[in-house]
């Protein structure tokens, strides 16, 4: 689970191997693991891994059920994930235009940012005609099934795609890297990404990258049930997130240092010995 060690410094295993833990935790959602199930997929004894779990929950970052035989991830992890969106000057960049974007259109609008294979929803603006809870931030989903997704894929080398088998949410998902190449050369045509019942079936979502950081890592999207999508909505949904990913360029300060936050003017520097 765990990324290559950065420029030449050694993983720190126990460091390594709680992350890996709460990640797979967070994974589940409200699917609660037994010690058996999570040594296995871990490849870590049982009796290393219970230490771990019981140091984890009484520090907040794992909880057990009343018999300490099933374990799901703690309010801590919940914390810190809300710290992250409130800390991040995007999320706030961006909520006001995606606010203004779902009153326009009477739909769901979203942001999104790219973090490995999958798209992580930052923000979310329900609309009042629906409400499904598959969009609630912090959610993840594999990129290739997603129209956020789509929209950050074509901007990268195909090299960077997934690979092969790619996951399966629906009958209508991509099924394969040469198929989803194809979409994403329509993408790059289009200039904005579509994707029909993939992630979730009744739903077509419309994706916008945001093109502040090259390449892009955060993208806008407008989620509709396929009952309401008639040509003449789509038409009008192409053009107001069209107009809507402009303004949100327009507004957003040059990225600095990639896709990094810019933490510029915190007082803060930069000697990593310190």
């Amino acid at each position: 689970m765990s990324d290559p060690e950065p420029r030449g410094v050694r993983e720190v295993k126990s460091a390594a191997r709680t992350v890996d833990l709460l990640e797979l935790l967070a994974a589940r959602d409200n699917r609660p693991a037994r010690l058996r199930e999570l040594a296995e997929e871990l490849d870590v004894p049982r009796s290393s891994l219970y230490a771990l779990l019981q140091t984890l929950i009484a520090r907040g970052w794992v909880r057990t059920d009343a018999t300490g035989s099933l374990y799901g991830i703690g309010i801590h992890a919940l914390l810190v994930g809300t710290s992250y969106i409130d800390s991040d000057p995007r999320v706030e960049l961006v909520r006001p235009f995606i606010d203004e974007a779902a009153e326009s259109l009477g739909e769901t609008i979203h942001f999104a940012r790219l973090d490995g294979d999958d798209i992580v929803y930052l923000a979310t603006r329900e609309s009042r005609q629906y409400l499904r809870t598959w969009s609630r931030v912090g959610r993840r989903m594999p990129s290739h099934v997603a129209a956020l997704g789509k929209a950050l894929l074509a901007e990268r080398d195909d090299a960077a795609l997934p690979a092969d088998p790619l996951r399966q949410l629906t009958p209508h998902t991509v099924r394969n890297r040469a198929a989803l190449t194809a979409q994403l050369d329509q993408v790059r045509v289009r200039g904005y990404a579509i994707e029909r019942e993939e992630g979730v079936v009744g739903i077509v979502g419309f994706g916008f990258a945001l093109r502040y950081a090259t390449p892009a890592v955060d993208a806008i999207s407008c989620s509709v049930p396929v009952a309401r999508l008639t040509p003449q909505h789509e038409r009008e949904i192409a053009e107001v997130m069209l107009a809507t990913r402009a303004k949100i360029e327009a507004a957003a300060p040059p990225a600095t240092g990639g896709s990094g936050p810019d933490w510029t003017g915190t007082g803060l520097h930069t000697d990593r010995s310190a």
